[in-house]
């Protein structure tokens, strides 16, 4: 019996020969054609004026993060229901993340929350548009602007999600995107910042490169970062945008498949919903167990591993983790992060897989 992988890359283009081009000119470090064709390439996709590589997602948001000034003893709010590297970038800065609750549909940032946390020490926002669909970012852009805050969109896992027609990375003062090997276009590890500000675009290219002067080489006027894309892993991601659109595409009519085939199981979960004014291009294909909490969900997705089918548990809070533990209440994320089960999400499925992945599914919950 085949095994069923939660996520798997596909490459259907011209990733080998772009690679091996690195190779036989040797051009393997942070320099190359390949790095500038992929920045230019994403910056028109998104439509900002500026992209800005990096060598993965969680330097990115570091990298933004320290270019918009972010101090030690500041605040930034963001959803508690995030992958951790939202939180941890914030901290690199000696700064301290302050969670919000989620909206019970998305689990994106819950506008309505951004109010309630507001304090003098406020100095942004990071919206995260969760496992492909967007946040929510009229009102968000909107309490930004009277309360005079940075917004970062961390849109890691929402390449081509679009907000009310307009692709995410393009509202906030910048963005971030992660090229982590289970992303919709991948270069193993990589990262990009995306921003309409030219001189925003051109301090995080200082940073990144050590915080050299781009006009005096080797003169360095501020600390910076080794946070380099190297041509290679643009020559990888070159080759996915080429595709893009075919994988987006490919996403959606997965998502038709498993609605589907799921409908008759509407009683006992919850399909991903996409709001009225979003685009979701299904990162991951998540669904949502109408009872019973983690335990259940655990055993549930045991039972489909036995079966060969791999799944991921819904991110845990930040507010239950460790590093950022606190004793506030966050119900809606308390409620849906212990029942929600992300389902294998890829452009290799076949719609016999998600056919089988349904049955599976509908036994376990039966056992449950």
């Amino acid at each position: 019996m085949k095994r069923i992988s939660v996520a798997e890359p596909k490459f259907g283009g011209k990733e080998r020969e772009y690679v091996l081009d690195c190779m036989d000119s040797t051009w393997i470090s942070s320099a190359g054609k390949y790095i500038t064709a992929f920045e230019e390439t994403f910056a028109r996709f998104c439509g900002v004026r500026h992209a800005i590589a990096t060598n993965n997602g969680t330097t990115a948001l570091h990298l933004a993060l320290v270019a918009l000034g972010l101090k030690p003893g500041d605040e930034v709010l963001i959803p508690t229901v995030t992958y951790i590297a939202t939180a941890n970038a914030v901290r690199y800065c000696g700064a301290e993340p302050v969670l919000l609750d989620v909206c019970p549909d998305t689990m994106n940032i819950d506008p309505a929350e951004l109010e309630r946390r507001l304090t003098p020490k406020t100095k942004g926002i990071i919206p995260v548009h969760l496992y492909g669909h967007p946040a929510e970012m009229e009102p968000i852009m909107a309490f930004a602007r009277r309360h005079n805050l940075f917004v970062l969109e961390d849109a890691a896992e929402a390449h081509g999600a679009e907000y009310q027609g307009k692709k995410v990375g393009t509202f906030g003062d910048c963005a971030t995107f992660s090229f982590f090997g289970n992303k919709i276009v991948t270069t193993g590890e990589g990262g990009m910042v995306t921003t309409n500000d030219d001189d925003l675009a051109a301090h995080l290219r200082l940073l990144r490169g050590q915080g050299m002067d781009p006009k005096r080489r080797y003169w360095f006027p501020e600390v910076g970062y080794n946070y380099r894309m190297t041509n290679i892993q643009a020559a990888i991601g070159l080759a996915q945008m080429e595709n893009i659109d075919q994988a987006l595409a490919e996403r959606q009519r997965l998502a038709g498949w498993y609605n589907e085939a799921l409908a008759p199981l509407a009683t006992d979960i919850v399909l991903p919903a996409t709001a009225p004014w979003a685009h979701h291009v299904f990162w991951m294909y998540t669904v949502f167990l109408r009872t019973g909490g983690e335990e259940r969900r655990n055993a549930i997705m045991r039972a489909l591993d036995e079966q060969g089918i791999e799944t991921r548990p819904v991110f845990y809070p930040m507010h239950v983790l460790p590093p950022y533990q606190q004793p506030s209440s966050f119900p809606v994320a308390d409620l849906w992060s212990h029942r929600g089960i992300n389902l294998p999400t890829h452009q290799l499925l076949s719609r016999d897989d998600v056919q089988r992945i349904a049955e599976a599914l509908k036994v376990a919950l039966a056992a449950s």
